[in-house]
């Protein structure tokens, strides 16, 4: 991930979420050291602070299963490094959230938050690996899957506009 990609992430977790932390780089998961059974999706950074914060692009309805996901994430960030963890997850409108925001009682010190935003969640995506295209950036495996999906994550009335881009991308830019 390069410097202009962190200062969007950076520029969207303090306008989205109101947390003005400097962010002094991404984290992987295997310098994390997350158990095998621990799944993540987003992008890991560590502050100027040592404290750590994780954006997500929810993908699906947010509903109890995904709340624990995001809790035993942050617990386990927690309990390896003694940091504090903010799981930040964005939320796109075409996606039902069906747990509210709540203290969550833990030995660990995390916080979890949401936001609902208008635009949905194939736009972004798409948005964004064009975005990398143009900036002549190696798309990940992670874009790669994402890219694959867009058709069955989209509304069903733009499914040929979202498969049709991906055939584009596919054939003008990854072969």
């Amino acid at each position: 991930m390069n410097g202009k990609n962190n200062k969007i992430r950076a520029k969207v977790i303090r306008e989205t979420f109101h947390d003005t932390s400097k962010i002094e780089r991404p984290v992987s998961a295997e310098e994390l050291n997350l158990d095998e059974n621990i799944t993540h999706d987003g992008d890991i950074f560590m502050t100027e602070d040592g404290e750590f914060i994780d954006l997500e692009l929810q993908k699906k309805d947010f509903d109890e299963d995904e709340l624990l996901r995001y809790v035993e994430l942050a617990e386990d960030i927690y309990e390896k490094h003694h940091k504090k963890v903010s799981v930040y997850v964005i939320c796109p409108d075409n996606i039902d959230v069906y747990v509210r925001e709540f203290d969550i009682k833990s030995d660990a010190d995390f916080t979890i938050k949401l936001a609902k935003i208008e635009e949905n969640t194939a736009e972004i995506i798409l948005n964004m690996i064009k975005r990398k295209i143009m900036n002549r950036e190696m798309l990940d495996e992670d874009d790669l899957n994402a890219l694959e999906m867009l058709p069955a994550i989209c509304e069903k009335e733009k499914k040929h506009y979202y498969r049709l881009e991906v055939f584009k991308i596919k054939n003008r830019f990854l072969y």
